[in-house]
């Protein structure tokens, strides 16, 4: 059984996650079902597939520097904001960050977080 303060945490952070803007539709869609299983016998299976699902979209770092500093990271972000956000991610990994700090992968990090509890 699931520790209670640790489920009202990741549900807290799963809201955040979903209301991320950096959230994508996949991932955000993965959460609502996950919060949707919480307390029910599918909650065990949805539980596993949200893990997977967040693990492939949080960002690495170095993916991050690596597409900031790309020509399609100047085109999503524009030529100076990919010049700041490569800069950024650099200054975050020199800090020890294994991962993208924005709103979307910081809830996910702390979700992963509780990776092993989740499991159980």
């Amino acid at each position: 059984m699931l520790d209670q303060t640790v489920l009202n945490a990741v549900v807290e952070k799963t809201r955040e996650l979903m209301n991320a803007p950096t959230c994508s539709g996949e991932t955000k869609a993965a959460a609502q079902a996950w919060l949707d299983a919480v307390g029910t016998e599918s909650e065990a299976a949805e539980t596993k597939k949200y893990i997977e699902e967040l693990e492939a979209d949080i960002m690495p770092i170095d993916g991050l520097i690596g597409f900031a500093e790309s020509d399609m990271g100047a085109r999503i972000f524009g030529a100076d904001k990919a010049k700041e956000v490569a800069a950024h991610a650099k200054e975050i990994k020199a800090a020890g960050a294994k991962y993208c700090d924005c709103p979307a992968c910081a809830a996910v990090e702390a979700i992963l977080e509780n990776k092993d509890a989740l499991l159980k």
